[in-house]
């Protein structure tokens, strides 16, 4: 079988991660790279950094990964849609929620794949919790939390906190719970003097009943990136930093103590750190769309998926400006 030609727009700090993985890929070959800026990381290796997204398409390329800046998403989608290049976008999917769906309805109508590269949902610990839970393992889901929290990275300039780390978590949320939103209700702070929000929470609740709740700030010194499931059987708690998945069971011995034995709820009982293969979350990402372009069934985050986490993280925003809940 032919290799797919793929090119990259792009090696900033997550481009250069796109080159290492489509380089390793088996039945893609990296044939260009375009980025007005140069190569700042030197990951060209033996290709020429091409000036701009025309020679790149000129390259002759089937597949691309779209890793600039999220305000260019727009205009460099829809040229290589109308080039007829099936193509990734690096998260969020756009901006804004019209520049998004034009994007949907360019590769909808060209028949193309494409897709956002919310690259959280393979994450191992998140893989083997969906697993879990589709198995039944936890039951009814009551509640999913996420906190996902650190220090400002200087190379976010043009969004803030919202779709730069919140659309992770929604994406996530609804993947894992294989369920949309339905309300939401959000509130924000701007400490760094910026633009744009630095901190947000947000609460509301998914169309399957389930209760969510988001913690996201770039206003924390501590690094964190943890998402809790917490149902009928205990509770699941997935690092997304390390990979790991830890399972707190309800407990079954009864109480004796008496001032809490009259506590009318779950007690604690086993805990189980699960041992499950760690595979790099971009490679697996990046596996998927290569096999949704060969036209097999894949988990990809689809562009109309994107958009639709998009649209969750715009209403959070609108809520924090209105202070009224917003219903999708």
């Amino acid at each position: 079988m032919t290799a797919l030609r793929a090119g990259l727009l792009g090696v900033g700090m997550m481009g250069r991660h796109h080159a290492r993985v489509l380089r390793e890929l088996p039945g893609v070959d990296l044939v260009a790279i375009a980025d007005p800026g140069g190569d700042p990381h030197g990951v060209a290796g033996e290709l020429p950094i091409l000036p701009d997204i025309d020679a790149l398409i000129a390259a002759g390329i089937d597949i691309a990964v779209v890793a600039v800046p999220t305000r260019f998403h727009e205009d460099a989608a829809l040229t290589l849609a109308e080039a007829g290049v099936h193509t990734l976008v690096e998260k969020p999917i756009a901006d804004t929620v019209e520049a998004g769906q034009r994007m949907v309805d360019a590769f909808a109508a060209k028949g193309l794949v494409g897709a956002v590269g919310h690259i959280e949902r393979f994450n191992p610990a998140l893989q083997e919790l969906r697993r879990r839970l589709e198995a039944g393992d936890l039951g009814e889901v009551h509640q999913i939390a996420t906190r996902r929290q650190g220090p400002f990275p200087s190379r976010i300039a043009d969004v803030g906190v919202g779709k730069d780390l919140a659309s992770h978590d929604i994406d996530l949320t609804a993947w894992v719970a294989q369920s949309t939103y339905r309300t939401v209700f959000a509130q924000t702070a701007h400490k760094s003097g910026r633009e744009y929000e630095d901190m947000v929470s947000a609460t509301g609740r998914l169309a399957n009943g389930t209760v969510v709740n988001h913690i996201v700030n770039w206003l924390s010194p501590m690094k964190e990136r943890v998402t809790i499931v917490t149902g009928e059987r205990g509770a699941f708690v997935a690092d997304t930093s390390t990979g790991d998945l830890t399972f707190y069971a309800n407990g079954t011995i009864p109480l004796e103590w008496e001032s809490v034995s009259s506590f009318r709820g779950v007690s604690e009982g086993d805990v189980i750190r699960f041992s499950f293969a760690k595979r790099e979350p971009l490679r697996v990402e990046h596996e998927n769309f290569r096999d949704a372009v060969l036209g097999l069934e894949t988990d990809v985050v689809t562009m109309e998926q994107g958009l639709r986490t998009l649209e969750v993280v715009e209403g959070m925003l609108a809520s924090a400006r209105t202070g009224i809940a917003v219903t999708f």
